[in-house]
């Protein structure tokens, strides 16, 4: 058994209803964060054939001819790293236009087609799409989370958790990608990370754009790490290079095209008044993001600031991950006004409810830490669900209606 199977995947569930009722049905997220493990797996139960574009047969017979490459397949085939051939999508899109049964393709990706509207929209109601991440906590730990339904329930225990300590700077540091996880050192899991960095700006990036100066990338890509969970500024970006704004700003685009970081916008109320509508820069997994800084556990959880920043993006990372493979729909915005009164994560819920998370490195939390949760519940009224400060302590206690204060391993902690 290969290592990314010592872990469930609960995205897997959420794959076969789509199977059952799509024509095409997309894996995407970032290189080596199990995507191809996941669909060979589902394939071997519904009996798939498999083809991977990072064969140079492959690649080269669906490059000359995908018409013909498309019509020749099997009924029911995965396509492993499917972008590097973006003609093959219309060429999909005219066999199921043909025969629309559920489950003819199951296709991944390592770029987001939906950066190219071209690609989605040509398989536009014949594609079920599914964003697969790193390991998440609660994949780590082998169980369902609960804490996404208890936050929009409102319904906190007193409880303890546990207090993470030193461990909160081992788990940020360690990451979610299951080859890296596989090394049982710390020093070869950030080799690893780099090469993978490395490898993943020479290969895909290099086929997605034409860029001149491609050593610039890994070491933007590190000046983002140093900005996790800050406001996104490309002037700030910008400034260790010999480019312009613009520029950047493509790059950063591309980076994202490849799963490396997100970008998470703005939450709006036309309730409320200067607003900062800046989004936020968040690296989309704290293991490259320590590799990139060259920061070990010990000398994380000495920089009390860069353990904070991180920790936000932790978290930011779990909920996301969890969030990706529910029936509901959630949205994440941050919330920021001009007098610096904030909330690190908003989450809205199909149906308008509304909910906000907060995240210290600290052990203890104080009335003030709530300042931003407490506007957002005056701002929402009857929407807000829940507001949560998530911290390194101990136990689950209330600090008013709707408030909590968290312990963050109840991140991924079952009911």
């Amino acid at each position: 058994m290969s290592r990314e199977l010592l872990h469930p995947r609960f995205a897997a569930p959420a794959l076969e209803q789509a199977l059952d009722d799509s024509p095409v049905v997309l894996i995407h997220g970032p290189r080596q964060c199990g995507k191809t493990t996941l669909a060979q797996m589902l394939g071997r139960k519904r009996g798939y054939a498999y083809f991977n574009f990072d064969e140079a047969v492959a690649l080269e017979a669906a490059s000359a001819d995908p018409v013909g490459f498309i019509a020749d397949l099997p009924e029911r085939t995965i396509l492993d790293e499917v972008q590097r051939i973006p003609a093959l999508f219309t060429a999909i899109k005219a066999t199921v236009d043909r025969d629309r049964r559920a489950g003819r393709f199951l296709l991944t990706g390592s770029a987001n087609v939906l950066f190219v509207p071209r690609l989605a929209d040509s398989l536009a109601g014949r594609m079920a799409i599914q964003r697969l991440h790193p390991l998440a906590q609660c994949e780590l730990a082998g169980r369902e989370p609960a804490f996404l339904d208890i936050l929009f329930e409102g319904r906190f225990k007193v409880r303890h958790h546990g207090r993470l300590g030193r461990e909160l700077a081992e788990r940020i540091v360690a990451g979610g990608y299951p080859a890296a996880l596989a090394r049982p050192f710390p020093r070869r899991r950030a080799a690893w990370y780099r090469d993978y960095i490395e490898a993943l700006v020479q290969r895909d990036v290099a086929t997605l754009a034409r860029i001149a100066s491609l050593e610039v990338l890994p070491r933007l890509l590190g000046v983002a790490a140093g900005q996790t969970a800050r406001l996104l500024n490309v002037s700030d970006l910008a400034a260790p290079f010999q480019l312009s704004r613009p520029t950047i700003k493509d790059y950063v685009n591309l980076l994202e095209r490849v799963f490396l970081v997100e970008s998470l916008p703005p939450w709006h109320s036309n309730r409320l008044s200067r607003l900062v509508k800046s989004p936020k820069l968040h690296v989309s997994d704290t293991g490259v993001a320590c590799a990139l800084l060259g920061i070990d556990a010990d000398a994380l959880w000495r920089d009390r600031g860069m353990l904070g920043q991180l920790s936000e993006t932790f978290a930011f990372q779990e909920l996301r991950r969890q969030a990706s493979w529910r029936d509901d729909d959630i949205r994440f915005h941050h919330f920021r006004d001009k007098d610096g009164v904030e909330v690190d994560l908003v989450m809205e819920r199909s149906g308008g409810d509304v909910a906000g998370v907060e995240v210290k490195a600290a052990a203890t939390v104080t009335a003030t830490d709530f300042r931003g949760l407490r506007k957002l519940r005056a701002t929402l009224g009857g929407r807000f669900a829940a507001g949560v400060v998530l911290y390194d302590g101990d136990a689950c206690v209330g600090f008013g209606e709707g408030l909590f204060a968290v312990p963050i391993r109840a991140l991924w902690a079952s009911a």
